[in-house]
C-alpha cells in the first residue's frame, strides 16, 4: 500500500469515527423531554 492510500484510509476512518462519536455523545447527553402529550405517545399509528 502506498502512502497516499494509507493517508486516505486513515483520514476516512477518522472522519467516520468522529461523526459516530459526536452522535453517540449527543445521544448520551441529551435530556429526555419534559412531558409527552397523549397524541404524541400513541406509537405506532397504524392505518
Amino acid at each position: 500500500m502506498n502512502s497516499s492510500a494509507l493517508i486516505t484510509m486513515v483520514l476516512a476512518n477518522g472522519v467516520v469515527l468522529s461523526i459516530t462519536g459526536y452522535f453517540f455523545f449527543k445521544v448520551l447527553t441529551t435530556a429526555p423531554p419534559d412531558s409527552v402529550d397523549e397524541d404524541q405517545a400513541n406509537y405506532p399509528r397504524g392505518g
